[in-house]
């Protein structure tokens, strides 16, 4: 990323600052992440005219009310009346204090409620983490302070996020997720499903267990692998690009974090995965005739410059993710993924 990119985003932070963590329907604000994603994969060129478009769509962000205790903080988690007291105390947290210690302190006390506006929160606290481990800047602290504040407000557990003693790779786990293949409701409604269906249950606890913290992040990308090649066969739309979106947020995480909390980062990634196939995946796969997927080594580049073009902020995201999966494995299911989102969901364009 050079200087004259970095100043894009740190100009594209500040045009959130103002702007609240989801539109009046409820839908995340997914401007700061999908920013971030253009500019660090070289497209920062279009991040202004994007955001022209995406912006006026957006709320402005709620005031404070109370101040969040430090030392009594469970009361306002989970509470979503008190989104602007966590912006103003996580914002005071990553000023005064190194974000990094800020990040360790409340990872483990966050990661339970993984499934925050429908994972979208540790995405774009994952986005964050990105820019700032590529330059720290007051603007990308006050992005992370607006990520942890969502996911704080946010804050709600899924169920089957216990201990695992299964042996299955992410890949066969995630066959043998139950679909309940969406259907009217909310979030708490489809968990309320979930934890009634046994299958679920099974399909929870089967994915192996990490032995120490390097097989954790070995896992981890094998888990993130294997979703964006889920959604490869079987993507229909938009919320299933975060069973491959939010795993990656958390490996882009883990470097920063103490290896002590890299294995249960793993169990909820997993969780959080496992639980948006079920709730998203079709029962029946219905495959698409998407284009087809470009090759070379300028492939991934190609690929993502076609979601900046098409202008959705999840197709971005999702090819986002799917140039890690190509850079790192070469499998050209990941970019097949992303052509696949492209023939799914309506364009912004």
């Amino acid at each position: 990323m050079t200087a004259s990119d970095d100043s894009v985003l740190d100009e594209a932070f500040g045009r959130f600052l103002d702007r609240g963590p989801e539109f009046r329907t409820g839908d995340s604000n997914h401007g700061p992440m999908a920013s971030e994603a253009m500019t660090a994969r070289g497209f920062a060129s279009s991040v202004g005219r994007w955001i022209d478009t995406y912006a006026p769509q957006l709320d402005e962000a709620p005031a404070p009310r109370l101040r969040i205790n430090p030392d009594h903080w469970a009361g306002g988690i989970g509470d979503a009346l008190r989104t602007g007291d966590w912006i103003a105390y996580f914002s005071h947290a990553v000023e005064d204090e190194d974000w990094r210690e800020v990040l360790a302190l409340w990872w483990p006390r966050l990661l339970p409620g993984i499934a925050a506006g429908s994972t979208h929160a540790v995405i774009r606290t994952g986005h964050a983490v990105r820019a700032l481990r590529s330059h720290d800047t007051p603007a990308r602290r006050a992005e992370l302070a607006r990520g942890l504040a969502y996911w704080a407000a946010g804050w709600r557990t899924a169920p089957g996020s216990g201990p695992r003693t299964g042996t299955a790779t992410p890949a066969a786990a995630l066959d043998l997720v139950p679909r309940l293949d969406g259907g009217p409701g909310s979030m708490r409604t489809y968990f309320a499903r979930l934890a009634e269906d046994p299958r679920w249950w099974t399909a929870a606890g089967s994915l192996r267990t990490a032995t120490e913290p390097q097989d954790a992040a070995r896992l981890l990308d094998e888990l993130v692998h294997s979703a964006v090649g889920f959604y490869a066969a079987n993507g229909r739309g938009i919320m299933l690009v975060h069973a491959a979106t939010a795993p990656n947020a958390i490996a882009r995480v883990l470097p920063v974090l103490p290896e002590r909390l890299w294995a249960p980062s793993v169990n909820a990634a997993w969780t959080a995965s496992a639980a948006v196939v079920a709730n998203y995946a079709p029962a029946v796969p219905r495959p698409l005739s998407p284009d087809p997927v470009p090759h070379g080594p300028e492939a991934a580049t190609e690929v993502f410059a076609r979601a900046v073009e098409h202008g959705d902020e999840h197709v971005i995201k999702l090819a986002d993710t799917a140039w890690d999966v190509h850079q790192a494995t070469g499998d050209p299911a990941a970019l097949a993924a992303v052509m696949t989102a492209l023939a799914a969901v309506p364009g912004n364009r």
